[in-house]
This record gives C-alpha cells, sequence and structure tokens, in this order.
C-alpha cells in the first residue's frame, strides 16, 4: 500500500467525519458565527490537504506502508492511560503518563525531552484552564 495515498484517504475521512456532524449545528456567518462554523471551516481545511495529499501520491515515489503494532499498542496504552489517569487521580499525572509511554515507540527515548515536553502541554492546559475557563481537572 502506499503511504502518502492512504494518509489521504484518512484525513478525507477524518474531515467528512466531523465536517457532516457539524451540519448539525447552526453555522450562522463569519461576523456571528454559530457552534458549528469552527468544525466546519477546520473540516473543509482538513478535507482540502487530504484531496491534495492524495493527488500528489500519484505523481510522487511510492512509499510502503509498514504497520508495526507494537507501536500502534503503545500509543493506545498511553491514550487510555490519560484518559483513566485524568479521572481517578488528575490530568496533569494523565499528561505526563501519556508523554513517557508514548514515546516508547519513537526512535530513541530521551527523559529530559519527555519532561519538556510534558511541561510545554501542562502549561498549555493551564492555560486553556485559566484564560479560556474550559474544566479541566489538572489538580
Amino acid at each position: 500500500m502506499n503511504r502518502n495515498l492512504v494518509r489521504g484517504v484518512f484525513l478525507v475521512a477524518i474531515a467528512l467525519a466531523f465536517g457532516l456532524q457539524s451540519l448539525r449545528y447552526p453555522i450562522g456567518d463569519f461576523s456571528r458565527a454559530g457552534p458549528g462554523l469552527f468544525p466546519a471551516v477546520v473540516s473543509g481545511i482538513l478535507l482540502l490537504i487530504g484531496a491534495i495529499t492524495m493527488f500528489r501520491s500519484f505523481f510522487v515515489d511510492r512509499v510502503e506502508l509498514n504497520l508495526n503494532f507494537k507501536n500502534i499498542a503503545i500509543i493506545l496504552v498511553s491514550l487510555c492511560g490519560l484518559a483513566l489517569i485524568s479521572t481517578y487521580v488528575n490530568m496533569i499525572a494523565g499528561i505526563v503518563f501519556m508523554v513517557f509511554v508514548s514515546t516508547l515507540a519513537g526512535v530513541s527515548y530521551s527523559w529530559v525531552r519527555n519532561v519538556k515536553i510534558s511541561a510545554g502541554l501542562v502549561t498549555m492546559a493551564l492555560v486553556l484552564q485559566k484564560l479560556l475557563g474550559l474544566n479541566l481537572p489538572l489538580y
């Protein structure tokens, strides 16, 4: 399978899934946006990127798609751990767990890099909680 073509197909599928759901909400217009406008615009951009990726895949060198099920399992464990730890402990611990576990799927492992990534994600979560008022169980 061609990795570039599959990447484009998945982007189009995700864009359609979210874009079609956004049409259930009022769109409004740019001066008075409805709740469906943002997901519709983002889905439209993602659909365009996916279509370009699919089109481009026919003109660039073919790259074989190799599925590494061990890495897929590691990423799934890290995401499930984020959800469970965020629910039963707090989200900061969940973010740190996710970062340290998901990087096991990579080529190199650096705990210093993981600390920096964790700090950045926790900072972003704090900004979302404090400035935007999102209800995140950070602590």
